[in-house]
């Protein structure tokens, strides 16, 4: 039987400017549970000064920036300037593709915005009144002018040494062999952490690493370690890395769980939120009412990096209830790192490898035969396949795209997460992108990246203690 899903016309036109980062700034609240942190959680807003209101040139820049951010979590390495080899928040959603969370850090307290990345670990942020963004000259932003955290107003800072333990987080356990002047085979060294670069895609940031306290209403994390960037390209905004690596913020905290719920895309640019919660406490095996499981998938060691993902057992794609047939060996992760699927609040579109979107994206054009393909709008867009619509019914039928893991659990997509209408309303793209559609094809790293375009009002949880990642649909700006 085939399963169609009707797509209302009056679904706003969605337009992503996936360039720089910033959002607005709004205070944490404590949960009545002194075991949950919960923020708020924003969509972030930017806009580029060259980026007319032109959805093709928008939804362009969107595909080729999640492109980049899957080449980026792909081939990444952690690398640094001497070794060049190398509690309950708001969540908002904004403009560019992103969503961003408020932290408070330092004694007292500087409030600093961060963009939600389970793709990365460290954290860090703007720092110091030298700190210099280039290429961060967007319309709505002033790189002379951009927040920072001011280490010398603050009476916790620390500059992390190079004999500190932490700094081998980042750097490895033979960290003292690289810093200058220090002999490894004493405990005499006085010598700074190196600086840190990291790369993001579109942009990159450099620093030195800080001791630090994170605050929260009801509690207090000493001596966490966060990225003091002191240069940064089309970065504007901080990156709370909540990935698996030691230096990540789930780690330092200790988190049992976290939680978030990403608003739609089209409250981008609006006060609309949503809360990202973590959780302290253990909660045992519980589950979360309403939340279907599926475990998490032992990382490959290949890459120091992938051990930082979080790999999930996609066992099959299926279009309008057929199942598309990926070969086994893009679903699961090889020895040698390739293939697999992993979770990433970073990427906007989700990425799938060449191989398995042709066959996903035949099926869809298979499926939406009568509709004509608009390869003029897949040009302009940077999407594809795209199609025209008739809209006079004032909704349109469209395959139902579901995502079933490993366990039994389904991801059954809403209409909005997959398809965006462009060109007046009489267009509609996969918002789904891939090596060689929008740059060069490369077949190394996970396989499919799941984008938080396609988590959109979903209710998304990471159960670190129990090794399960769960999902469930829920309507997630608190107005509705």
């Amino acid at each position: 039987m085939e399963h169609r899903t009707s797509f209302p016309m009056t679904y706003p036109n969605i337009i992503l400017c996936f360039l720089c980062l910033f959002s607005f700034i709004s205070s944490s609240s404590s949960s009545s549970n002194p075991n949950t942190i919960t923020l708020p959680l924003s969509p972030l807003f930017t806009n580029h000064p060259s980026s007319p209101p032109d959805p093709f040139q928008s939804l362009k820049l969107a595909a080729s920036a999640s492109l980049t951010r899957a080449t980026h979590l792909k081939h990444s390495n952690k690398t640094n300037l001497n070794d060049p080899s190398n509690v309950t928040t708001e969540v908002h959603s904004k403009s560019y593709g992103g969503y961003s969370i408020d932290l408070q850090f330092g004694t007292p307290t500087q409030t600093s915005s961060f963009v939600l990345d389970t793709g990365s670990s460290l954290v860090w942020f703007p720092c110091s009144s030298r700190y210099t963004c280039s290429s961060c000259s967007f319309s709505n932003i002033d790189p002379t002018t951009i927040p920072k955290f001011i280490p010398k107003n603050s009476t916790s800072s620390k500059i992390v040494g190079c004999a500190n333990p932490k700094c081998g987080w980042i750097f490895g356990s033979n960290v003292e062999s690289r810093c200058n002047g220090c002999n490894p085979k004493t405990q005499n060294c006085s010598f700074n952490c190196p600086t840190y670069i990291i790369q993001y895609g579109l942009g990159s940031t450099a620093g030195l690493l800080l001791s630090e306290n994170l605050n929260f209403p009801a509690k207090v994390v000493p001596d966490f370690l966060v990225g003091c960037s002191l240069l940064s390209i089309r970065q504007p905004s901080g990156i709370a890395g909540f990935g698996r690596g030691l230096e990540s913020l789930p780690s330092q905290m200790g988190l049992k769980r976290f939680s978030y719920c990403l608003v739609s895309h089209k409250f981008d640019d609006s006060p609309e939120n949503s809360d990202l919660v973590l959780q302290i406490g253990s909660s045992g095996d519980g589950k979360t009412s309403g939340l279907s499981y599926t475990p998490f998938q032992k990382n490959p060691e290949v890459n120091s990096v992938f051990k930082e993902y979080y790999y999930v057992s996609l066992k099959k794609i299926m279009v309008g209830g057929k199942r598309v047939k990926i070969p086994i060996g893009l679903l699961e992760p090889g020895s040698d790192g390739n293939g697999g699927t992993i979770v990433d609040s970073g990427s906007t579109f989700t990425f799938m490898e060449r191989q398995v979107f042709e066959l996903v994206a035949q099926e869809f054009e298979k499926q939406i035969g009568n509709n004509t393909r608009a390869k003029d709008v897949e040009t302009q867009s940077g999407l594809s396949p795209c199609f025209t619509v008739d809209n006079s019914g004032g909704n349109v039928d469209l395959p139902q795209l579901t995502f079933g893991f490993r366990g039994g659990a389904k991801m059954v997509l809403p209409v909005a997460n997959y398809f965006s209408f462009v060109d007046s309303d009489k267009v509609v793209c996969l918002t789904i992108v891939s090596d060689g559609v929008v740059g060069p094809a490369r077949g190394s790293g996970p396989a499919i990246i799941l984008g938080n375009y396609q988590q959109q009002n979903f209710n998304v949880e990471f159960d670190l203690e129990n090794e399960r990642f769960g999902f469930g649909p829920r309507t997630c700006n608190k107005s509705t």
